[in-house]
């Protein structure tokens, strides 16, 4: 059978095949052979055009951010108060496009191996700075400034948590179910920290 060339190929078949590899074999194991299979292409063909595995991840990777970045404008620009910008973040974050057992997986793998590979951890960096600065600037309008960074470092901490827990799963994770359970636990954290007791440290 003939595999396709590269330029037959559309990018997005290219991501999904390196997703659905990278979700089955590792990040670390993955080969190169193992997404041009996926993609029914030949590897050297997809070797010639991104130079190496690490490359052709980056490239998904980059493709996955700006993916995020996308949603998020997009929920972001229906959004009218601090508090419906803040849950839209969240819901950029699990919005179907985005939150599949697959893409979890590639996720989680990218932040556990981004220390490692210069490449990838500037993206995680851009990554964390960007949500980070989202979150940080709803959050000076609705919270009292000794209250923001435990609440920002709690919803963060909170996201990363689910897509950990997706990717342990068999099947696709319900996307409107967790935004909703998102939601739920946003509205918690700001309301006891707008009306528990003064916060003191120590």
């Amino acid at each position: 059978m003939t595999r396709k060339r590269i330029r037959d190929i559309r990018n997005q078949e290219l991501i999904d095949a390196t997703i659905r590899a990278v979700h089955h074999h590792g990040y670390s194991d993955v080969t190169m052979v193992e997404i041009a299979r996926e993609a029914d292409a030949s590897a050297a063909s997809i070797n010639y055009y991104f130079g190496s595995k690490e490359k052709l991840i980056e490239a998904t990777m980059r493709h996955l951010l700006g993916m995020l970045k996308s949603i998020l404008l997009e929920r972001l620009a229906l959004a009218r108060t601090p508090r419906e910008r803040l849950l839209a973040i969240l819901d950029a974050n699990f919005d179907d496009r985005l939150f599949t057992v697959e893409q979890c997986s590639l996720w989680m793998q990218f932040w556990a191996n981004a220390p490692y590979a210069a490449s990838l951890s500037r993206l995680h960096h851009i990554n964390r700075a960007r949500v980070r600065t989202h979150f940080r600037a709803e959050l000076r309008v609705l919270l009292p400034q000794d209250r923001r960074e435990t609440v920002r470092e709690a919803l963060q901490a909170y996201m990363d948590g689910v897509w950990l827990e997706a990717t342990q799963s068999d099947k696709n994770p319900d996307a409107a179910t967790t935004r909703a359970e998102a939601r739920r636990v946003a509205d918690l954290m700001l309301d006891i920290a707008t009306s528990g007791a003064p916060h003191t440290r120590g």
